[in-house]
């Protein structure tokens, strides 16, 4: 079924009926068939039509009305349709309104405009189609304000849900952060870089590459007695404080912790072994620095070994379907583990093997010396030593740089089983720098 368009209609009021016919010929003239015009023949008839119309949902854009007529004056009138339908615009017919009359059409009634009595129809259809325009043009302004404000409305909730699902991303996006930094901590980042994997989701069990890594292994000397006298709360405050400063030497040369083994640190150098060299260096002098806190008799200076072995490691995940972790497998690690445990012999901080030694791209820049050669487990060749003591305190460096002759002389006697010559060479060494630990150990070893 089609819906009727209702007209708009355009209302008339006047108590004299000769008035109303010209006025319904003029505007015929005007709009044609465009309004509907509907005509009362005094106020309160007037009234009861425009309710009526507005009852029946009609469009009312213009009332044209006398000013004078039995039952109410138009300025009141107009103020009463005004108070019904705001938007209706209001013309009053007037002969003998006074200027009150009209200001007060004006101020309460938002009168658009009067006319004289009698009119020019000219004069007439002018203001009525101007009204008629101006009606439509503060619609189409009104509905072209309410479709903006519809879409600024919109505008505003998507707004909102955009601004809503910005900040449920940005948490999730901290919260992923998070967790990568997080599983950071247990598989560092350059770990993946080295399987050539930008994420911890990417790795799968199995993987694993090939490639020349310096390992350094690190332990606190005598820890088990040390741990004895803390408490476990102690013991593992003291843990985390020694290594929070073992942590960033490492760090600091490119390097980067594989695991943690008690008080032990295994960390990996991929590239120039001198990385590996610096770091441990940094690590003894950021100990240094760390026992100039502990100096009371509950808390005493603590000495560490480090070795170093450089070699062609396969460095990859292992597990099970449960549990993965990142690890390296070959000779090199065990030889580094082994050097580590070769300073408690040699009581030195730092030892280093042939094979970093050989691979250091700048040699000169460390104070280094040959002290033996040692047979590993597993091995039938013989693996030579170094010592590396730039961090030695530097009464004692500058001494094994005094004595490094005669040190050399008195190795080279002894393992060629010149005994009475290295002892000779050993206690000239001795004299001048009479802290030299492994001078002391060969001289033990002569006699």
């Amino acid at each position: 079924m089609t819906k009727t368009v209702k007209k708009p209609v355009i209302v008339c009021v006047d108590d004299e009926v000769t008035i109303l016919t010209s006025l319904k010929s003029e505007l015929r003239k005007a709009f044609g068939e465009l309004y509907r015009v509907e005509i009362a023949e005094g106020g309160e008839d007037a009234l009861e039509l425009l309710a009526e119309l507005m009852e029946d949902g009609c469009e009312i854009p213009l009332i044209i009305s006398d000013y004078i007529m039995p039952d109410m004056k138009g300025d009141e009138l107009l103020r009463r349709v005004h108070e019904l339908s705001p938007k209706t615009l209001k013309v009053m017919l007037t002969g003998q309104a006074s200027i009150e009359a009209v200001a007060n059409a004006v101020k309460y009634a938002k009168l658009y405009r009067y006319i004289s009595k009698p009119w020019e129809d000219e004069d007439l259809r002018l203001t009525i189609t101007e009204a008629i325009y101006s009606y439509i043009q503060e619609k189409e302004l009104a509905e072209k304000n309410a479709k903006l404000l519809e879409m600024n409305y919109e505008l505003e909730c998507l707004t909102r849900q955009q601004a809503k699902l910005i900040a449920e991303l940005q948490q999730k996006e901290s919260h992923l952060q998070a967790l990568n930094e997080s599983f950071l901590r247990f598989v560092p980042l350059q770990f993946l870089q080295l399987l050539e994997k930008s994420s911890i989701i990417d790795i799968q069990l199995g993987q694993q590459i090939q490639q020349e890594i310096s390992v350094l292994f690190s332990d606190i000397r005598d820890f088990t007695t040390l741990s004895e006298t803390m408490t476990p709360d102690e013991n593992f405050k003291f843990i985390n404080s020694y290594l929070s400063r073992m942590e960033p030497a490492i760090i600091e040369n490119n390097g980067f912790i594989d695991k943690y083994i008690g008080d032990a640190i295994m960390a990996l150098f991929s590239g120039e072994a001198d990385r590996a060299v610096t770091g441990a260096i940094a690590m003894l002098r950021n100990l240094a620095d760390y026992n100039t806190t502990r100096t009371k008799p509950d808390r005493p200076p603590i000495k560490i070994g480090i070795g170093i072995n450089t070699g062609t490691l396969i460095l990859g995940m292992v597990g099970g379907k449960s549990r993965i972790d990142g690890t390296v497998i070959g000779d090199a690690v065990n030889l580094a583990s082994r050097l580590e445990g070769l300073t408690k012999q040699y009581i030195v901080p730092l030892l280093i093997s042939e094979r970093t030694f050989r691979a250091l791209k700048n040699p000169e820049n460390y104070h280094i010396r040959l002290i033996d050669r040692v047979r590993v487990k597993g091995k039938l060749e013989q693996v030579a030593v170094y010592e590396v003591f730039d961090a030695d305190p530097p009464e004692l460096r500058e001494g094994k740089l005094a004595t490094n002759s005669y040190f050399e002389r008195a190795i080279f006697a002894y393992h060629n089983s010149d005994r009475e010559a290295a002892v000779r060479l050993l206690q000239q060494c001795l004299q001048l720098n009479p802290e030299d630990t492994v001078a002391k150990m060969y001289l033990q070893r002569c006699q």
